[in-house]
C-alpha cells in the first residue's frame, strides 16, 4: 500500500502500546493492523477511494495509537479520543465494557472505516459507521471486507 510518508504520526506505536490499547477495548486486534499501525501509524493512504453498497468513500486518515495524544498536535486522530466522542453511538449495548465497532480510519464526511468485533472476535471485519445515520445506541453499520488485509486488497486494487 503506497501512503504519504510525511503523514505518519510519531511516535510510533511499539507492541506495549498495542497490547495496552487491545486491553483497554477488550479486543484482540487482527496482527496485519499491528504491522500496519506500527508502521504508518495515522498515516493518509494515496489510493483513499473504496465503495460500499454502490456509495464511494474516501479515507481521510488512518487513525492513530498515540500514548499521549493530548500534547500531539495530532491527537485528534488518536483512535481513544475518537472513540470518547462517539462511543455511546458505536453500540446497542448499554452494558458493554470495551468496544465492538472500533475506528480505524476517518472518512470524509464524518464518517469512519470501524472494525467490528461484534460477532467476529478473532478476526474482525472490515466496514463503514455512519455518523448521520448512528444515534444512541443504535448504531449502522455496512460492511465492506471480511477482515482488514482483503480491505487493503481492495483499496489497492483499485
Amino acid at each position: 500500500m503506497k501512503i504519504e510518508e510525511t503523514s505518519i504520526i510519531l511516535p510510533l506505536p511499539n507492541e506495549k502500546d498495542i497490547a495496552k490499547q487491545e486491553g483497554y477495548w477488550r479486543v484482540k486486534l487482527p496482527i496485519e493492523y499491528k504491522d500496519f499501525v506500527s508502521k504508518y501509524n495515522g498515516a493518509i493512504p494515496v489510493e483513499n477511494l473504496f465503495t460500499v453498497n454502490f456509495h464511494e468513500y474516501v479515507i481521510e486518515r488512518f487513525l492513530c495509537i498515540l500514548e499521549d495524544s493530548e500534547n500531539n498536535s495530532m491527537g485528534m486522530y488518536d483512535i481513544d479520543v475518537v472513540l470518547s466522542q462517539i462511543e455511546e453511538r458505536l453500540t446497542d449495548n448499554e452494558d458493554l465494557v470495551g468496544v465492538e465497532l472500533l475506528p480505524i480510519a476517518s472518512l470524509f464526511g464524518g464518517d469512519f472505516l470501524c472494525f467490528n468485533f461484534k460477532d467476529r472476535k478473532d478476526n474482525p471485519s472490515v466496514g463503514v459507521w455512519k455518523h448521520d445515520e448512528s444515534s444512541e445506541l443504535e448504531p449502522i453499520f455496512f460492511e465492506c471486507s471480511p477482515g482488514f488485509s482483503y480491505f487493503i486488497d481492495i483499496l489497492t486494487n483499485r
